[in-house]
């Protein structure tokens, strides 16, 4: 087993994909430990190297240890989020703690930090070329804000705080998939499901099917609040069934209630950045992004939160004319009536859109079609390369010049091993260093058809897939020499800026032409039903806007909490109700987003924590991005190149603002995002 490990060297399948057909559940634990043991024996030989610190001889060698490590996290991780099992969140469960002690172990090693400093000192004297400066400023950076100029004695409770928080990250994240799955709604008959489309019928029998439910329908959870089936089902009972069930998760006692680990940790996150010097988690964790500040973000969301609400209560208004006397509007009545009034105000039907949005289309001839229409690329299917799934399917991607740039692997159905939401990430980062090319993962949880026909999407999952596309260029144009700036690796609220972006194509005239064709009798898409759909593009928006920013600003609420105030909390539920009505964004119609107990981009990892603002503050990016765009005629090669070369193939390897900046000729402005949202008075609803 020790010798015949796939992760003790390099894959020899193309571009490193890890050679998944050769893994074995038990490879995983010994390769951690093999990886974790070289990567501190390679920092102590750094610490303890006898010749005066140099760049190379300590930021080049820290850059190029952990091989091993980075092979089997890269795999794991994938597989964990992707297509779990008992076993693998056993590994999971002992693995992530010790992770975390490593991450530590060199982060507070006084030695090497020392000779980052002197480096750091020195740093006019040493003549480096910028994305050798910034590997120097982000590391000294990283080193401090982890805790390195601490004393003896704080480093180990930070030591102990980080382990723990680890582990509470793991368990949150396994008991929101399996409360996801346990809350999954069962219907007895399918004149229940009046309004669902044919196919989505046959999908919840599919579903049912897979539970061992056969003759009956299970209408499955999606991990935000509002669940897609809210907008067709008719029986008006289902509806609030399917509502309760995801709106509870996590929060209604018994195994799965996440309510405990979400006191645990704010309370740790708080306790640490005092630790750390600052005020509150919050504090700490937007210091080292983009916005710089809570109250640069604070600023911001102060502008939008009125607009949206008065927008969003405009709309209750429509809705409740159009119930009428009969009953008063509730939450899983606003979809349902939303799409009626869509219906009659556009003449838009989501169920009808759907026959035009068939899967495979929209990925060959929307998204790989716009990504050749931009940037010169073309894509290949790789049946002889084994992805971690059989639903992964591996694709090589060739440059503008024919030649070779990388791969990407799309995984685009639901399961029950696969966590919620959609998100990408990667199993091979570029970098020059290594002379590593990209491979670029994508993750959807759309409902599988049964077989033989054709999987249909909706307006939403087209946008999810072009959005989460956008992540995947971004990985897949990376030009830097130093693995720790590959890719997405740039600050968290510029990294959904490039995906954000991406999903202007999917209205795109020539984009939507290319795709938008009927399943069955290959006709496109009306014309007028596309001038409907761009017309109503402000529609619901502020619905929209209201359930983000209640997200948002309960992120906030929990990570702008300081150690003595987030240990007075003891109920999460009343906490939540007084944070929405303080923020001014409590509603009885629009729940947020998220809710704490299943807010899984916050609590099962770090990288959202006081960060779920990226997506409205990257947007102020893209809606300007947008703006250039579109001011150049759209799809057009050479703004393609422009984007790509001066902003995407960046990645982490300079500032990000100054990247946009030089990329822009200026900062960003907010009044793009403003009109787009409909939340300026000169912009109709």
């Amino acid at each position: 087993m020790t010798t015949d490990n796939p992760f003790f060297a390099p894959s020899d399948l193309p571009y490193q994909l890890p050679p998944f057909d050769r893994i074995e559940v038990e490879h995983y634990l010994p390769a951690f430990e093999r990886g974790m043991e070289e990567q501190r024996a390679e920092v102590a030989a750094i610490a303890a190297d006898p010749e005066p610190p140099t760049f190379d001889n300590t930021l080049v060698v820290l850059e190029r240890s952990g091989r091993v490590l980075q092979r089997v996290s890269a795999a794991f991780f994938t597989l964990t989020s992707a297509d779990t099992n008992p076993r693998l969140q056993e590994i999971e469960a002992e693995v992530v703690p010790r992770l975390s002690a490593h991450t530590d172990a060199i982060m507070l090693d006084p030695g090497l930090y020392r000779r980052i400093r002197s480096l750091y000192e020195r740093r006019d004297e040493l003549g480096l070329e910028p994305e050798s400066a910034w590997l120097l400023e982000r590391y000294r950076i990283e080193f401090v804000r982890a805790g390195a100029e601490l004393s003896a004695q704080q480093h180990v409770r930070l030591r102990e705080i980080n382990a723990e928080l680890a582990k509470l990250a793991t368990e949150f994240g396994n008991l929101v998939r399996d409360e996801m799955k346990a809350g999954a709604v069962v219907v007895d008959t399918e004149a229940e499901l009046g309004g669902l489309t044919e196919d989505a019928i046959a999908a919840a029998a599919v579903a049912a099917r897979d539970r061992g439910l056969d003759g009956k329908y299970v209408l499955n959870l999606i991990l935000p609040t509002a669940q897609p089936a809210l907008a067709a089902l008719h029986d008006r009972a289902l509806r609030e069934r399917l509502h309760t069930a995801s709106i509870g998760r996590g929060s209604r006692g018994g195994a799965n209630d996440t309510s405990a680990i979400v006191l645990r940790i704010v309370r740790l996150r708080a306790e640490r950045a005092r630790l750390l010097g600052f005020e509150h988690h919050a504090a700490y964790n937007i210091a080292d992004n983009t916005a710089r500040s809570v109250g640069a973000v604070e600023e911001m969301l102060a502008k939008l939160v009125p607009p949206a609400m008065a927008n969003a209560a405009a709309e209750a208004d429509d809705l409740q004319a159009a119930i009428g006397d009969d009953f008063a509007l509730q939450p899983w009545d606003w979809a349902y009536y939303t799409e009626r009034i869509r219906r009659e105000r556009y003449a838009i039907d989501e169920n009808e859109l759907r026959p035009y949005f068939e899967l495979e289309r929209v990925l060959r001839d929307g998204v790989f079609f716009a990504a050749g229409k931009l940037y010169g690329l073309r894509f290949d299917e790789r049946p002889d390369l084994r992805a971690y799934h059989p639903d992964a399917r591996v694709f090589e991607v060739f440059d503008r010049d024919g030649g070779p740039l990388g791969l990407y692997v799309g995984d685009f159905f639901t399961r029950a091993s696969k966590r919620g939401g959609a998100w990408a990430n990667a199993l091979v980062a570029q970098s020059r260093l290594f002379g590593t090319a990209p491979v670029a993962v994508n993750n959807l949880n759309i409902n599988r058809a049964p077989d033989g026909e054709p999987t249909l999407l909706t307006l939403d999952e087209v946008r999810t897939l072009f959005h989460e596309f956008g992540h995947a260029l971004h990985t897949l144009f990376s030009q830097v020499y130093f693995p720790k700036f590959a890719g997405t690796k740039v600050p968290r609220d510029f990294v959904e800026y490039p995906s954000q972006v991406n999903e202007v194509w999917m209205l795109w005239p020539e984009v939507l032409a290319s795709y938008a064709l009927h399943h069955r009798t290959g006709e496109p898409l009306p014309q007028e039903v596309v001038d409907r759909l761009q017309a109503a593009e402000r529609f619901n928006k502020g619905f929209a806007t209201t359930e983000y920013l209640a997200a948002t600003l309960l992120d906030l609420a929990w990570h702008t909490l300081d150690a003595d105030a987030a240990a007075e909390v003891d109920d999460v539920v009343a906490f939540e109700a007084a944070a929405l009505e303080r923020a001014g964004v409590a509603t009885p119609f629009v729940p947020p987003r998220y809710r704490t107990t299943y807010f899984a981009h916050i609590f099962s990892g770090a990288a959202y924590s006081a960060g779920y603002y990226s997506y409205i503050w990257s947007e102020v990016l893209d809606a300007d991005t947008v703006d250039w765009l579109t001011e150049r005629g759209g799809l057009r090669r050479d703004s393609g190149d422009a984007f790509r070369d001066g902003l995407l193939a960046k990645g982490g390897s300079a500032d990000a603002m100054e990247v946009y900046r030089t990329f822009r000729g200026r900062d960003p402005l907010i009044d793009p995002l403003l009109k787009r949202r409909g939340l300026t008075s000169d912009v109709a609803r």
